[in-house]
């Protein structure tokens, strides 16, 4: 039963592990020296690049992504908290840049399928392991054993116990 129930365990946490996470206490250090505000952060690890295509934009080199991770900064400084700056930022750039998706909708689809994914490959797995040891278990039962093979099997097994046998 425990393991059954480890795997399924182990899945549920990995998938909502993001879920109601905080921004850090501390502000962490950027490359300048400046220190990025924790609500900037925040919003920035959940936003990709619409001026780096394909990356994430804490990532991007351009200077339209610097711009915008200023103004992000900026107004996480004035108190704005970070999911606010991300809904305003994607209601600016579009919702395509919104870096994961949203737990609602068709978006639940996104958080769902891979932990069904890996519950329904491990039921899989179970099943074909199981079907082959049932299929090995009766594939020998059942066999004719001729008598010639009978008595060199009785042979061998002799053998065996006077070789295991002690010399005192």
């Amino acid at each position: 039963m425990i393991t059954r129930t480890v795997p399924w365990a182990v899945t549920l946490l990995m998938a909502t592990a993001a879920w109601g996470q905080e921004p850090p206490e501390t502000p962490p250090q950027t490359a300048e020296g400046q220190s990025v505000h924790p609500q900037a952060r925040w919003a920035i690890d959940r936003i990709k690049s619409p001026y780096c295509p394909g990356l994430m934009l804490e990532v991007c080199s351009s200077s339209g992504g610097a711009m915008l991770r200023d103004s992000i900064q900026q107004m996480a400084e004035r108190g704005v908290p970070g999911d606010s700056i991300l809904e305003q930022v994607l209601a600016e750039y579009g919702e395509e840049w919104r870096a994961e998706p949203r737990f609602e909708g068709r978006g639940i689809w996104a958080w769902m399928m891979p932990p069904l994914a890996l519950v329904i490959g491990l039921i899989a797995v179970a099943a074909v392991l199981g079907r082959r040891r049932r299929a090995r278990a009766t594939s020998n039962e059942g066999l004719p054993v001729s008598a010639e093979d009978e008595d060199r099997l009785r042979e061998a097994l002799h053998d065996l116990e006077l070789a295991e046998r002690p010399d005192y």
